[in-house]
């Protein structure tokens, strides 16, 4: 604790139930799992639940199920990547333009956002669990659906409004300083512009859990990676054009490879 007041002076409590809500949505992600096996007795406490949510298909489990899984991943995943705004915003308080408060109020703002998307990403996985465009661990059946995933996400890698939505992620004080609010209620607005702005840099990115999978741990922690990476600028302005590059080679090869056979 001691270690945290120095490195977050004055809002450690706040970072350490940040951290340990992190923590807590990857091992609730990590008992979801569907090879996971719980010890004996374990089966009618919380773990169990959250296991059963992948035992099936999720469109059989339920709208309620598939938004909790999807809020755990928008908590597990975004939330380390937009930290170098929060931790931003926190150093503002050394100048009394902002407090713990407000801070909570901002990371609040970002989540509902993430909340938000977590509802329509599981209403899409129901509808498309229900044409059987994907199997029970929410993975793309469809070769056309994966390929044109891929290809959304490459080109809207070269978009004005991705390039936009990023350069504000990459610039936080600048992002604050044009967008400043006081107050516990400005902290929230601008929690939500955030989120806002977030969402505008990664959605395409983050739907691409259809085509490796809803459940796939290694890609959750892939794209949490590169969205950090990404949102960092000297990093980020060297990462996300050969990102798209790649993406649109993967979702052109994944479109063609079914149709070679018909070309010989």
């Amino acid at each position: 604790m001691l270690s945290l007041e120095r490195l977050f002076p004055g809002h450690s409590l706040l970072w350490l139930t940040f951290f340990a809500g992190v923590l807590a949505a990857w091992s609730a992600l990590f008992a979801m799992q569907a090879s996971f096996e719980l010890p004996a007795g374990w089966q009618e406490l919380g773990p169990g639940y959250l296991l059963s949510l992948c035992a099936g298909s999720i469109a059989d489990a339920g709208f309620p199920s598939a938004v909790l899984m999807w809020s755990l991943m928008s908590l597990a995943m975004m939330a380390p990547t937009a930290f170098p705004a929060f931790k931003t915003y926190s150093d503002l308080a050394h100048t009394d333009a902002a407090s713990g408060r407000s801070l909570a109020a901002l990371i609040s703002g970002y989540l509902l956002v993430w909340l938000g998307f977590s509802f329509v990403a599981a209403l899409l996985q129901i509808r498309l669990t229900e044409f059987g465009l994907l199997n029970t661990l929410g993975q793309s059946t469809s070769e056309i659906l994966s390929g044109g995933l891929l290809i959304v996400a490459a080109l809207y890698q070269f978009s004005s409004l991705k390039n936009a939505c990023l350069s504000a992620c990459q610039n936080p004080m600048t992002f604050f300083f044009s967008h400043w609010q006081p107050g516990n209620l400005g902290a929230l607005k601008l929690g939500l512009r955030l989120g806002a702005v977030c969402l505008g840099c990664c959605w395409a990115l983050m739907l691409l859990a259809f085509v490796a999978g809803t459940m796939n741990l290694a890609f959750m922690g892939l794209a949490m990676v590169l969205m950090t990476l990404e949102k960092l600028p000297q990093i980020g302005a060297k990462l996300s054009a050969p990102l798209g590059v790649f993406l649109f080679i993967a979702g052109s090869t994944v479109v063609a490879l079914p149709l070679m056979p018909n070309l010989f």
